[in-house]
This record gives C-alpha cells, structure tokens and sequence, in this order.
C-alpha cells in the first residue's frame, strides 16, 4: 500500500472516531429527549418540555459560563442575559417586514445603525456632506450576512457603474470564508494574497494584484485568525486610487477597537475617518453584547446601500421590497440588540474593553513563558499561538479533555483564544495558563501516539481538498441525523 492510500485510510479510520465521539456527545439528550421523527400526536405539556430542556441546559451552560470557550459568550452574565430575555419577551412576535405592525423596530434599527456609525467615525463626515459621503446602513441576522450583502453590493455597482462582468473581490488570505461563499452565491472571481510576517495584508501584494476587474479590497480588522489589523489607510488608499470600494471586516473588532484606541492602546486607523473606505461590517452580538442573530452592515454614502437592496414591483402578490436577504426577521432581536447598546453606553463598552484588554495581556505574557509555545503577530486580544517543539493539534486536544473550546488554525498550525469577559472573572485567566502548560507537557510526552482529533487537523493539511470535503459533507450530514 503507497503512502497516499495509507493516509487516506488513516483519514476514514480519524473521522470515523470523530463521529463517534460525536455520539457519544448526543446519547445523553437523547435520553433525556427520545428521537422525535414525526409530530407527537397528543402535544406533551409545557411543564414536562421546559423540564427536560433544563437537564438539557444544565450540562451546556457550566462551559461556556466558567470561561472555557473561545469567543462564544462574549458577555453571559446573568443580570445582563436576564435583562436581555425580557425584551426579547416583550417583541417575541415582531417582525420588521411589518413596519406598519410593530413601528417601533423601525426606530430601534435605525438608532442601532445610527449608534455603530458614529462609534465607527461617522462624525468625521462633514454635516453638509452629499449623500455619497454620508454614513448610513442595515441591520443583518451576523457578520457573513453583513459581508455577503456587501460583496453582492460591490458586485453590482461594478457591473452597472464599470460595465465589469464578472467584479473581483481583493482579499489577503486570512480574510474570512465568508468572502469565498459570496464569491461562490454571486459568481464574482476572488483574488487571494498572502500576508507579511506579522500576518498583516501585504500592501504590495494587493497593489499588484488590483486589476481592471477588482470591484473591492477586503480589509480586517482584526483578522479572525491571528488578530491582527490590517494596514487599513494603505488598502484604502490603492482602493481610492483606482476607484473601487474598500471594505474593512470590524465584525470582531468594531466593539472593542474604538475603545482600545481611548484607552491608549496601539490602534491602527481603521474606520470612516480613513478615506477611501467605503463600508464597514461589524456584529452587534459580538463584542457589542446583543443576542445572537444580529450584526450592522455599514456605506459610505446610500448609492452603494441600494445595490444591496431587492425589489420586485410586478409580482401578483404585490411589490416586494427587503433591505437584507430574509424576509420576515425576529424583531425581538433587534429591539435587544438597540436595549443591549442602550443599557452598555460608551462608559460600559470602555470599561469592558479595558478587562478584555488587561486580561489578554496577562494571557499573552504567561503563554510565552511556557516553554514550546508562541505568539503570532502583535495581537491585542485576539491571541493566535504555535510551536515548533510540539504537534499543536495535540495541545488542543490535550485542552479539549480539560473542558476547553480553542479555536484551530492552518497555515500555520496554530490555535486561538478569543477573550472575552468570561475570561476576565477572577481565576479563569490563571486556570487556562495552567491547563494550556500541562497541555503542552502532555503533547511532549505522547509525541508518538496516532489517531484522534490532531491526526484530523493534521492530515487535512495534506489531504486532497476533494477528500476533506467529501468528509465535511458526511459530518454535516450527520448533524441533520436523528
């Protein structure tokens, strides 16, 4: 048997174990709730349902709440979830496709664009800016909505404005994937780039890649990955150059940067006060606090905002108009979102940035005093680390027994941790250290041992595409499985 067959075969074997593990992860809620394939056909009573999903809940909650996920939870105190629950109670029935119904979502969308745009320099336009200059924008169900709404924006405005038929989107390859699902839902060409050693976008990389059928440059700030900022005033400046958009990815960083910057953190230029950017994605239900499910796309100026618009005047059922993808949305999202931005204020954003900021940095010092480990770039609180001396998928796993939920990277091997306020209470900081050092000595000592969840991150590196995708798809498939 070659060596490619052997690989292949040690493939099936790891995913198999994966989907294994997986059912083993699933034998106790189906025990606490049997498979349900069809419609009960008496419905059970509402006590015995919210009995059962409070086994359920009691054995997800102490993760994520004790700090042991990347990201995840970025706030989870109970006064604040408890807080944000009532007004999701109070407009469980809203829906902003019924503006006439329910008027109030209007206003609170409106002030939850408004708010994130002057956070993001909107105040920087000159009041007596025209139209294409003024900062306006939408609410969206999250940050891939955010950016795919841009991208199929950018899309037509180069098909209408420059005649382009297929626009490009300019990217460096730590960009987020949602880039590469746009270019795949809207048939565009994506250019990826490699970045520079501190895992920042190379600037003359994507100078020379800009051609005559770029429609955008993608920006982050910071990349998901490593956390790192992009030279944003740079990309925007080719962008402006050659008249095409630029658009900066804050959906991790647009809650915490402006905050950083007051508090005299090194905080590169990023955001409406630098010319030449043209939109901004950045989630609400981030950094910002707000329930899962929402996010803020971002324009200079509403002619691009209304190519992301979709009308239909002809239909038999009426005209159609919807300012996002969806339709019908829960209006009780976005009135939690304007609640949770309201009840924060800039005093709560700054002071939570501050604990986010002061936490990260006692991370970032004790991880590169374990012996094996580094950091990659210069990030702030997004914190990407590898090692030369031990496999780091093993590491992860090794964490992963600890209870602990990392985020794994490519190119290189590395993982994350993306800190938030669960990390900030008392002790949590001081407990990942010191599982992540055992961690480490752990992966040392069983160098040698096959199989399991790093064989998988590790063999997906050198694996055809084709056969990582084939095993992605049998996973997704089996989380559909009852």
């Amino acid at each position: 048997m070659d060596r490619s067959a052997r690989s292949l075969g040690a493939a099936a074997m790891d995913f198999s174990a994966i989907m294994s593990t997986l059912d083993e992860q699933l034998k106790p809620y189906r025990q606490t709730l049997p498979a349900a394939t069809r419609l009960p056909a008496v419905g059970w009573s509402r006590g015995e349902i919210l009995r059962a999903l409070a086994v359920i809940e009691a054995r997800e909650v102490p993760r994520w709440r004790e700090g042991y996920a990347s990201g995840a939870v970025y706030h989870g105190e109970e006064d604040h979830i408890d807080f944000l629950n009532r007004v999701y109670a109070m407009y469980s029935q809203a829906n902003p496709l019924h503006a006439d119904l329910w008027p109030s979502l209007v206003k609170f969308e409106a002030e939850i664009v408004a708010m994130t745009a002057h956070m993001l320099g909107a105040g920087a336009v000159p009041p007596d800016a025209g139209p294409e200059e003024r900062i306006c924008g939408t609410v969206t169900s999250g940050g891939t909505e955010s950016i795919l709404l841009a991208m199929r924006a950018y899309r037509d405005w180069a098909r209408q404005r420059k005649g382009i038929a297929q626009p490009a989107i300019v990217a460096p390859v730590t960009a987020h994937a949602a880039y590469d699902k746009a270019a795949q839902y809207f048939g565009m060409k994506i250019v990826r780039l490699p970045v520079d050693e501190e895992f920042r976008a190379d600037v003359s990389a994507i100078r020379t890649a800009v051609s005559d059928d770029t429609a955008v440059i993608v920006a982050s700030a910071p990349g998901f990955p490593h956390g790192t900022i992009d030279p944003v005033a740079d990309m925007a400046a080719i962008a402006a150059e050659r008249g095409i958009g630029c658009h900066v990815d804050a959906c991790l960083g647009g809650f915490v940067l402006p905050w950083a910057e007051r508090l005299g953190y090194p905080v590169p230029p990023f955001d409406f006060r630098v010319p030449g950017v043209t939109s901004i994605s950045v989630d609400t239900h981030k950094y910002g606090y707000a329930p899962k499910g929402t996010s803020v796309i971002l324009y200079r100026g509403k002619h691009l905002r209304h190519y992301q618009y979709f009308m239909v005047t002809d239909w038999p059922g009426g005209i159609y108009v919807s300012p996002t993808m969806a339709g019908s949305r829960p209006g009780a999202l976005s009135a939690a979102c304007w609640a949770a931005l309201m009840s924060m204020g800039e005093e709560g954003y700054m002071a939570a940035t501050r604990r986010i900021l002061e936490t990260a940095g006692a991370i970032k010092e004790g991880i590169r005093a374990i012996p094996g480990l580094r950091i990659l770039g210069e990030p702030l609180w997004v914190t990407a680390f590898t090692s030369d001396e031990v496999d780091i998928f093993r590491v992860m796993a090794a964490m992963g027994r600890r209870g602990w939920s990392l985020n794994p990277l490519n190119h290189p091997p590395a993982l994350h941790l993306a800190v938030t306020l669960r990390h900030t209470r008392p002790g949590v900081a001081e407990r990942f250290l010191a599982d992540l050092r055992a961690a480490v000595e752990e992966a040392r000592a069983n160098a040698g041992v096959p199989g399991g969840v790093a064989a998988i991150y590790g063999l997906t590196a050198t694996l055809p595409a084709e056969m990582v995708q084939e095993a992605l798809k049998a996973y997704l498939d089996y989380l559909y499985e009852v």
